[in-house]
């Protein structure tokens, strides 16, 4: 067993101290004394570093009390007294600290000295009021502050070695020596209270308390590695170790992703531990125990093998019991989820994620693993459900895309499955005809009948949509001059019809400005023409 040893950082502080100690008795100017803010920041950094080192030895404690509890239950005890003495210890003295501060720098509340920093109180050099403080009005100190301070140092340095076996208390490093001898410069000896807090400006003993602080931390960790050390390694053996990779979940969605943990794991290979699981559980208790499926496994490590036999999220839960040397039984939970799906195949043409404004866009969403609901979401528009289709509608004018969300729920459980962006479209232009007369072709008068003008859909515009034509402009060169007609409705008129029946060999009539309404809003058709045979 050995004590705390020294950094190399902290020894330079522990000279600076003294150094500065001397120059304080000597009575030098107010600039020298403002170096031991110097060291009382360096002090304030080791017990920092300090507190960071005892969580960790705490940590590791603590794994072995979770591995052994019977084993390392007396020990796991006393480490946890020992924190707690410490703790107690080291908030009396912040308490102290705080409210030197107050006291000699005239602050009005215990929150402003809480706050302050060291740098900035204007008093550092005041020692009237915490030699008081300290001090009292007996000559060796003992009517204040500090020789409380002195007792329960004491009182401490008891309870903490009473946790130690009595032949291994010669090794431990308590400090907090309040015994001396102390003498003062001229060889004359003195009390610990007076030695440390006569006349000692309000600088210096903020520093003098945080290394007492720091002696704390060192007693506590010179007994907790104590304690920690005293456990038999032996209770503890394992023959193999191997890296492992746990994996979060074994089927990752498109737009999630993969997560495992990679650990190192040690294990007995002799060993034969006792496996039980269950499936569509959370948690194996005791009552459903008996029910549970048992593992066989070989050289320590026992294998799970569940068959994917129906779709949807399955989860299961189990207990690990293994023997420890001592012949105590431990037990170690666990649980895990997966799911099954079916296997599946989508082919989707990359330039064709396109929605239309104006008019119901059907979608549809499958998401794999037989999930009890689906949950879309459409970044504009409205989304709702049509047997087993999804119709995206209310697309907005001047956006260029939206964004489909899906979630899902598996067991209750609502899960993000990714989405899909499609560009926003208005609907394409629809043709025009008359009497269902494709554009541009060579017809004869008989081919005009009625003369209604039509709006085709587009070839390759699968929506079944009506745009009905509202006006367009007549115009002709029958009876060898051109005339030109706006028209209100769909149908040419009767004269007009009259004149096209008149109609010669390569004259031609052209409908142009044709304007038409539908689901889209209003369209501006293409012109159409035609030439009499």
């Amino acid at each position: 067993m050995a004590g705390y040893k020294e950094t190399p950082r902290q020894k330079m502080i522990a000279m600076m101290y003294l150094v500065l100690t001397g120059l304080l008795a000597l009575n030098v100017s107010k600039q020298i004394l403002d170096a031991f803010l110097v060291v009382n920041e360096s002090m304030e950094i080791t017990n920092e570093n300090f507190s960071k080192k005892l969580d960790n030895t705490i940590a590791k404690f603590k794994i072995q009390y979770q591995l052994n509890p019977n084993k390392v239950g007396p020990y796991w005890e006393k480490a946890q007294v020992a924190h707690k003495l410490s703790k107690d210890f080291t908030n009396y003295i912040d308490s102290i600290k705080v409210y030197i501060v107050k006291l000699g720098d005239g602050l009005e509340t215990m929150k402003e000295a809480r706050e302050i920093k060291l740098k900035d109180v204007k008093r550092k050099d005041n020692y009237d009021r915490t030699t008081t403080y300290f001090i009292g009005n007996a000559h060796d100190g003992s009517d204040g502050e500090a020789r409380k301070l002195s007792i329960k140092m004491e009182e401490y340095k008891k309870k903490m070695l009473d946790l130690v076996d009595p032949k291994f208390r010669n090794v431990i490093k308590i400090g907090l020596d309040t015994k001396g001898p102390f003498y003062d410069l001229d060889g004359n000896k003195q009390s610990w209270e007076m030695h440390n807090f006569y006349r000692t400006i309000l600088v210096a003993d903020v520093t003098i308390l945080n290394k007492i602080k720091a002696e704390v931390f060192n007693a506590e960790f010179d007994v907790s590695n104590y304690l920690l050390s005293s456990i038999s390694a032996e209770d503890f053996k394992y023959d193999k170790i191997d890296a492992r990779v746990i994996p979060k979940s074994g089927y990752v969605f498109m737009g999630d992703e993969y997560q495992a943990e990679i650990v190192v794991v040690a294990y007995d290979t002799k060993a034969k531990p006792n496996v039980r699981y269950i499936l569509g559980s959370d948690s194996l208790t005791a009552a459903n125990y008996n029910n549970a499926t048992p593992l066989e496994g070989s050289n320590g490590v026992v294998y799970l093998k569940l068959a994917g036999s129906s779709e949807g999220l399955k989860k299961f839960a189990g207990i690990i019991k293994i023997v420890n040397p001592l012949g105590d039984t431990m037990s170690f939970h666990f649980k895990d989820e997966f799911i099954v799906a079916k296997p599946g195949l989508t082919i989707s043409p990359s330039k064709m994620n396109v929605f239309y404004i104006g008019v119901d866009n059907p979608v549809d969403i499958l998401v794999p693993g037989s999930p009890e609901r689906i949950l879309p979401s459409v970044s504009v528009g409205n989304i709702r459900a049509d047997g087993k289709q999804w119709i995206v509608s209310g697309l907005p004018n001047g956006i260029k895309e939206a964004i489909v969300s899906v979630n899902a729920v598996f067991s209750g459980k609502t899960k993000s499955m990714g989405s899909a962006t499609f560009r926003l479209k208005k609907i394409p232009t629809f043709n025009a005809s008359i009497d269902r007369n494709p554009e541009g072709t060579v017809i004869s008068r008989s081919d005009i009948p009625v003369g209604y003008i039509a709006a085709e859909k587009p070839v390759g515009f699968d929506f079944d949509l009506t745009y009905k034509i509202t006006s367009f402009v007549f115009v002709s060169d029958i009876d060898g001059s051109i005339i030109e007609k706006n028209i209100p409705g769909n149908r040419i008129p009767d004269d007009l019809l009259t004149k096209i029946k008149r109609a010669k060999k390569n004259n031609r009539i052209w409908i142009e400005n044709i304007m038409a309404i539908g689901p889209g809003g209003e369209q501006q058709l293409k012109n159409i023409s035609y030439k009499f045979k």
